[in-house]
Order: C-alpha cells, then structure tokens, then sequence
C-alpha cells in the first residue's frame, strides 16, 4: 500500500489590506508621487544645510561687499546676493523655517480643531451652539490682515524681555501660535461634521448604556472612523500656512533678517528685481513649486482614501 505525503505550504497573505489599497491609489496618481520625491529631496537639501555650510567653508549669514551680485560658480552655485551672501545656503535655510512652520502649525492647527470640533459635534446642544457660532466668526475674519495685526504685536507688551522677543526661536513660535489661531475652522468642521454622524450609531450607543464615558467613545469609535477626513485635510493645509508664512514674511511680520526666508528673501529682492532678477526668483519659484506640490499630494491622498476612487484612473 502506498502512502500519499500532503506537504502543507504556508498560505501567502494577501495584500488585500485597508492602507495597501490606498497606497496603491496613491502610487498610481503620477502628479501625487511626483510631488512626494520633490518634497522628501527639498527637504532632505534643507536639512543639509549645516552640513553643506560646514564642509564647504561658507558662512550663510556672513557679508562681503567685495562677492556682490557674483554669477553661479562652483563656490556659489547659485552665486551670491546683495551683500555677498552665498545664495543656494540661504534658500536651504529659508526652506527649514518655511518647512518647519508649515508642519508644526499644522499639528498645532489640527489639535485645536479637532478637540474644538469633535466636541461639539458629540456633545451637541447648546454647547455645539456656542463653539460654532465662535468658528463662524473666525472664519469671517479677513484672514491676511488679521495675520498682520497678530504679527505687528510687540512681545515686550506681554512681559517678555527685548532680548527674549527678538529671539530667533520666540519670532518662529509666535508665526506658528498666529497662524494656528486662525487657520483650524477647517479641520473643526471636518471634525464636528464626522461626530454628528457617529454619536447615535448602534455600538457607541451601546458603549454609552455598558457605561463607557464620552471621552473613551470619542478616542475608541469617533476619532478612529473620522480620520481619513481629517488626514486629507491637515495634508492640504501645510502648503496653505507656508503660504502665509512667506505672505507674512515678505510683508516684514513673519521671521526676523538675518534669519533667512524664502519670504523676506523675496523681501529684500523687490529693490533689485531689475539689477538681479534671480534673487527673486529662486525663493519665488521654490515657495510656488512647494506650495503646488503639497497640494498634488494633499489631492493625492484624499483620492486614496475615497473608496469609491479608481486606483487607476488618477494622475494619468
């Protein structure tokens, strides 16, 4: 009698999960991956600064009167400014607070969106009255000049030191604390409209009758299903605050000189857009290109997560 051997062999899981299927969406929007590698380059290039700055010899801040207005060489790739300064330095450097502002503000911007949101939404009644009828009032705000307004106020007033408000670092957080105070009613709509939704669904229902409190119902089941929304939407509103922080800059309200700016870079190049146009088109170009980018990849993923998105019909 012969005996037949079954050789078991492990089953391969299939890449059939939630976030494969969204990348694989994502992949396919040709504009979204584009924009993705030139925004992880810039920002590798911008993290490099100091090491560039280093090993080269250069002093970005450093001022020579005899290397104005130098053509691009293999000292100055991009050749020097006004004063002497090495070009391509100052851009990286610009790139680090224009990058940092917009992801901090960001993360900022969603926190008090959210919590404002989200707890309107679920609690609802009078309270979701009052926070929205707050957001109603800072989304009627003529944004720009209020940014300005916030922007021109002295931090001596509020007992800082002259030394201490001039700061670098107090300058970069007052610009992120502005612009977060104005830019969250977005995300607290998002937020607001996504509790409203789920807050008298079966099983948070029956999480609230086996006496689950409101604050493990918001973490457990509303935040987890309202995420996809609220990803897509602090996506596209990093590009939007490194809008206005360049806006901001450029108008003398935003990061103090020397610290360097794509915006007060663009600043200091109006008086010599005749003499040295490039001046103003390095900083200009960089702050379009990234801008436009983080909204390819803010587009690209709202479409990987919208479930009834083709994932290959995007980006082609």
């Amino acid at each position: 009698m012969s005996t037949v051997t079954i050789e078991s062999r492990p089953l391969k899981a299939e890449k059939n999960s939630v976030w494969s299927m969204r990348w694989d969406r994502f992949r396919h929007n040709k504009l979204a991956m584009i924009s993705l590698v030139f925004l992880l380059v810039l920002t590798i290039a911008c993290a490099m600064a100091g090491p560039i700055e280093y090993f080269s010899g250069i002093d970005a801040n450093a001022t020579n009167l005899l290397r104005r207005f130098k053509p691009p060489s293999v000292q100055h790739w991009l050749g020097t400014d006004e004063i002497g300064r090495d070009v391509l330095l100052r851009l990286l450097y610009g790139g680090q607070v224009s990058i940092a502002v917009g992801l901090l503000a960001t993360l900022i911007t969603a926190a008090i969106g959210i919590a404002i949101g989200v707890t309107a939404g679920y609690i609802g009644g009078q309270f979701d009255n009052i926070l929205m009828r707050m957001t109603d009032c800072i989304i009627a705000l003529p944004l720009i000049p209020v940014l300005i307004v916030l922007g021109a106020v002295d931090l001596t007033k509020l007992g800082l030191s002259p030394d201490a408000a001039t700061s670098p670092t107090a300058v970069f957080l007052r610009i992120v604390i502005i612009i977060a105070l104005v830019d969250w009613t977005t995300i607290a709509r998002i937020g607001r409209a996504g509790a409203i939704g789920l807050r008298d669904v079966d099983y948070v229902r029956a999480a609230s009758v086996s006496g689950a409190k409101g604050r493990y119902n918001v973490f457990v089941h509303v935040l987890p299903n309202i995420a996809t929304p609220l990803i897509v939407a602090m996506t596209l509103s990093v590009g939007r605050i490194i809008l206005f922080e360049s806006t901001l800059s450029f108008l003398g309200f935003g990061i103090i000189p020397p610290t360097p700016t794509w915006g007060n870079m663009l600043t200091n190049a109006q008086q010599l857009i005749i003499s040295a146009p490039m001046l103003a088109v390095y900083p200009g170009l960089l702050i379009f290109a990234t801008v436009m980018a983080v909204n390819f990849v803010g587009d690209g993923v709202r479409s990987a997560f919208d479930p009834r998105a083709d994932s290959g019909s995007s980006g082609h």
